[in-house]
């Protein structure tokens, strides 16, 4: 039976300050999208407002922009999935396997204060289903509870761009808040690889986290295995 994926990326635009844009990394989207997709899997896409989902410039630069991103961007048909993105609303849980938060900094915005997104996130975890993200995507997770009201990242190990990774981008005092802290706050076993910017991915069950944009290949891989038992 073929796999279906709902991929999570931002509506928004740029940081507290209009002066500095930020969006979607390209990269953690094309990335998984490619896996997922010599996998045959079904693919969509949603955003917390539905609609048009921006991009991330940084993440038009090498090394994130690489084949598989530019080959992204240059085409038109998917860049025309990124102006159409699907609202929560409009998106029955049941008919995914898994859901796959992508980052870029903008998520911290519109990630977490999204009950649609909660909804189906927690609807899909407690069907059996995988709960999945990279980078700042986990930001998605932080405000997700189960049906017992406890958080769905408590006492499970994970991990997410640190903050290490924030001062070492210099975006440590454009974000609105520490992820890294939040997560802990909230019960998550968060880790993180010795050395910033590597790939690493935590596997706790059907939770699936990925550090940083280098680790959305290897994150959706291990999508992939969960998935198949």
């Amino acid at each position: 039976m073929t796999a279906r994926i709902l991929h999570v990326v931002t509506n928004v635009g740029h940081y507290d300050d209009p002066a500095h844009p930020t969006g979607l990394w390209l990269s953690e989207l094309a990335h998984a999208w490619e896996v997922f997709e010599k996998q045959g899997f079904q693919q969509t896409i949603v955003s917390p407002a539905g609609g048009a989902s921006p991009l991330e410039p940084r993440s038009l630069r090498f090394p994130s922009y690489d084949r598989i991103a530019k080959a992204w961007h240059d085409d038109p048909a998917r860049m025309a999935l990124l102006e159409s993105t699907s609202s929560p609303d409009a998106v029955d849980a049941a008919d995914f396997d898994a859901i796959y938060f992508t980052g870029g900094h903008a998520v911290m915005y519109d990630f977490p204060g999204s009950e649609g997104l909660q909804r189906i996130t927690r609807e899909i975890f407690e069907r059996g289903g995988v709960v999945s993200s990279v980078c700042h995507g986990y930001c998605g997770l932080l405000d997700t509870t189960l049906s017992d009201g406890s958080h769905l990242i408590a006492g499970r190990r994970m991990t997410g761009f640190s903050w290490r990774e924030e001062e070492l981008a210099k975006v440590d005092e454009l974000v609105p808040y520490n992820a890294e802290e939040a997560a802990r706050e909230r019960g998550a076993l968060y880790e993180k690889a010795l050395i910033p910017f590597v790939s690493n991915v935590v596997v706790d069950g059907r939770l699936v986290t990925g550090q940083n944009p280098g680790s959305a290949k290897a994150t959706a891989r291990k999508v992939v295995e969960v998935l198949g038992g």
